[in-house]
């Protein structure tokens, strides 16, 4: 514990203790870092010349105001669930895989390979090929910040981050390049999947069974972090590395699991959404998924039920900013406030480690 101490010519005196381990949860910052960038994002409203309220309340609307809203707020909580999931599995470790973008492209990139490279196999294997070969290729992207990680101590915020640029690069090949539909007028996209080669929807909506993907992801990461051997060794090398080593746990092992894991979900979501949104690869088909999990994960603060709140929260941000197009502002201003509240989490998650007291000066701190 540190402490710093500042008197006043009033005879009071500050006292700043900085706690090495807080005995609170910090269940409050969530909710704080959400109110702190609703007020902050409301500076950029007001300066478009429009009321922060009308516009909340617009992004309200669009995102829970209809069946139609609430069924697109679904569908983009699904690839955020799934990543987030992935990342907060990373995580536990202490481990920062903010590559889950390139692997979400990935896992869209070779589920979609199935479609073009074999296109006569039964209709009845194409959805679990490509749930397979999805979930593969983002584990593999995984892997390959995972390795440098565990045996040579390369920072994984730089290899995880650099291979999403690989991804997004590889994307632009196939999109632009060989797999580009001849028929599509120019736009760069691959020809669209059969009806076999989807996933199932809900009704007339364009939700889909990543849903039901991402619902079993989270209840298998509840019962693997509270009811199995191997989340009790996550959880005991988040905690302390020297503790974990000492018990025989293979860090270097762990790392590997969790971020071929972790990866592996990003990948899943990747085909979830090409699958079962797109029905084809098209140029950008991520809005920034991947990066918008670290929220998701921080929103939730790892808790898997939380995730499933975060993700929808989220969701619904993304699905308000197409909204607020309709009154004038542009659909960034979902990218703001989304960027507000991961700049309050860091902040808020910073000072719930200190603790400020005022005392009379003489008395005790």
């Amino acid at each position: 514990m540190q402490r710093l101490t500042l008197g006043s010519s009033s005879g009071r005196r500050l006292s700043v203790v900085k706690l090495t381990a807080s005995s609170s949860s910090g269940w409050w910052v969530p909710l704080l870092s959400i109110g702190g960038a609703l007020l902050f994002t409301s500076l950029f409203i007001l300066l478009n010349g429009m009321n922060p309220l009308v516009v909340y309340k617009q992004m309200l609307a669009g995102a829970f105001g209809s069946s139609y809203g609430i069924g697109e707020t679904l569908v983009k909580a699904i690839p955020l669930l799934l990543c987030g999931l992935g990342v907060s599995f990373a995580y536990r470790i202490g481990i920062w895989n903010i590559g889950a973008e390139g692997q979400f492209t990935v896992g869209a990139i070779a589920a979609t390979s199935v479609v073009i490279y074999w296109p006569a196999l039964p209709p009845g294997i194409y959805i679990p090929l490509m749930i397979m070969v999805g979930a593969a290729a983002g584990a593999l992207w995984g892997v390959l910040a995972a390795i440098p990680r565990a045996w040579l101590g390369v920072n994984e915020l730089i290899t995880s981050l650099m291979l999403n640029y690989i991804g997004l690069l590889l994307l632009d090949y196939f999109v632009y390049g060989p797999w580009k539909d001849p028929n599509g007028l120019g736009f760069p996209g691959t020809i669209a999947f059969e009806p076999f080669q989807q996933l199932l929807s809900f009704g007339s909506s364009r939700l889909h069974m990543g849903l039901v993907f991402g619902l079993v992801a989270v209840l298998a990461y509840y019962l693997i972090m509270n009811h199995m051997k191997w989340g009790y060794e996550l959880r005991v090398l988040g905690a302390s590395p020297e503790a974990a080593r000492s018990a025989g746990i293979s860090i270097n092992k762990q790392i590997l699991l969790v971020m071929l894991v972790s990866g592996g979900l990003a990948g899943l979501a990747g085909m979830s959404e090409v699958a079962g949104v797109s029905h084809r690869l098209i140029y950008g088909i991520s809005p920034g998924y991947g990066y918008t999990a670290i929220i998701v994960a921080w929103l939730a603060k790892l808790n898997p039920w939380g995730l499933v709140l975060s993700s929808i929260l989220c969701g619904a941000v993304i699905v308000g900013g197409y909204s607020v197009q309709m009154i004038g502002l542009p659909a960034s201003m979902s990218l703001i406030l989304q960027g507000s509240i991961l700049f309050f989490l860091i902040g808020g998650e910073q000072l719930r480690h200190y603790r400020i007291s005022f005392s009379r000066a003489g008395g005790a701190g």
